[in-house]
């Protein structure tokens, strides 16, 4: 589902030394084992990425999203978030230890509620965001035996996009769909089979649905709403929650019900909002283990770009774009 651009000398020069540094740490937390890496993941998270100044997002975000939390419960969730987000980095060499099962890496709760879903025929929309380490989803998935397309947009580097697919792989879907175009015909095929989808909706899209998350609207992508309504599919949200070191509770979440009212662009607006408040939920739960560092609502330079985009429309240019989304591990 990759287009092919070939790289400028200038841009080989960069992904390959950005790829060497890369491959460096991902080869020093395999030799480890995977409790290990976690571990020195963990303590790299919390004590120097922590320190970074890409963490004052989680603090701003945290701030607005948590009105009454004060200063030291912020700081104690962003230095918690961090740890996780160090942790999955040196989990990434070892995905293909992530069992499933009793006494296995990853454990699962709700799957009665997946597999009356599934069993529907309709097609079915599993719908997530960046919750402890998001890659215990799929895998879960693709382990309990469902035949899903996992939709994702590939980091810039090439070289480090490559090797994310093949762990991703190793015991995760082998369809791996790339957001786009291609990708949103290849997921209505999918689901029109009564296959699944299984993608991460809460981070910001240049172009998309408005929805209210936490107080605020938040640019959301309204194709998970599009096409349960086209097409019947079932939405279920769901989670995976780290429950002590490189161990996870994977969990299905009920339906998502919504009565359409006949308006389409009125649907999928109200859908969309149902979708959020379920994300919300789940972050609400274990609020240090989401990644609070995505620009996940408009700035004032975002308004300033969506100004500028809509002068361009209206003079004939071709100012239309969407952002990319999802992090350099998504």
């Amino acid at each position: 589902m990759n287009s092919k651009t070939p790289l400028t000398f200038w841009k080989f020069l960069r992904y390959g030394a950005e790829s060497a540094a890369f491959f460096a740490f991902m080869a020093f937390f395999k030799v480890m084992g995977i409790d290990a890496a976690s571990a020195v993941g963990g303590f790299i998270g919390r004590h120097l990425f922590y320190r970074l100044p890409v963490t004052n997002t989680a603090r701003a975000n945290l701030r607005a999203a948590y009105p009454g939390m004060d200063g030291a419960e912020i700081e104690q969730t962003v230095r918690e978030m961090c740890d996780n987000l160090g942790r999955i980095v040196g989990e990434y060499p070892h995905l293909d230890k992530l069992t499933l099962g009793p006494g296995a890496r990853i454990e699962a709760d709700g799957l009665e509620i997946a597999d009356r879903a599934m069993a529907s025929g309709k097609g079915v929309m599993f719908i997530s965001g960046h919750f402890a380490n998001w890659e215990t989803m799929p895998i879960a998935a693709a382990l309990h035996g469902y035949d899903s397309g996992l939709v994702y947009r590939p980091p810039n580097n090439p070289f480090v996009a490559r090797w994310i697919e093949r762990q991703r792989a190793k015991l995760g879907p082998k369809e791996l769909i790339t957001k786009g175009v291609q990708g949103t015909r290849r997921i209505f095929t999918l689901l029109r089979r009564g296959k699944s989808i299984l993608m991460l909706v809460d981070q910001k899209t240049g172009e998309g649905v408005a929805a209210p998350f936490f107080g605020r609207d938040a640019m959301t992508t309204p194709v998970p709403a599009s096409f349960a309504l086209k097409l019947g599919a079932i939405l279920l949200p769901a989670s995976a929650e780290r429950i002590g070191g490189a161990h996870f509770r994977a969990k299905i979440h009920q339906p998502i019900e919504f009565t359409p009212t006949g308006d389409y662009q009125r649907d999928v607006a109200g859908l969309t909002a149902k979708i959020n408040e379920a994300i919300e939920a789940i972050v609400r739960a274990r609020p240090s283990q989401w990644l609070w560092i995505h620009r996940r609502w408009p700035s004032p330079r975002d308004k300033i770009k969506k100004n500028n985009k809509r002068n361009s429309q209206a003079l004939g240019g071709s100012g239309v774009g969407v952002e990319r989304e999802g992090s350099s591990l998504t």
